[in-house]
């Protein structure tokens, strides 16, 4: 497990655009269910956006050198 976290930690590190932005597309999604009674559709958006957060922190173990 510890090999999966250090492989993540050193693709974000190398690549801090990619870092913020799944950072930031995660924070909204979290915002956005938050604020739910202000926002048309906001699990649907949120869901979709912390989704993204996950799918965007595990990319690095797929793409990286092995």
């Amino acid at each position: 497990m510890s090999f999966l976290i250090n492989k993540i930690y050193k693709y974000l590190g190398k690549h801090p655009h990619y870092n913020s932005a799944i950072h930031a597309i995660s924070g909204l999604g979290i915002g956005i269910i938050i604020s739910r009674p202000y926002v048309a559709n906001p699990v649907k958006w949120g869901v979709l956006l912390i989704v993204i957060g996950i799918v965007g922190h595990l990319y690095p173990y797929f793409v990286g050198k092995k």
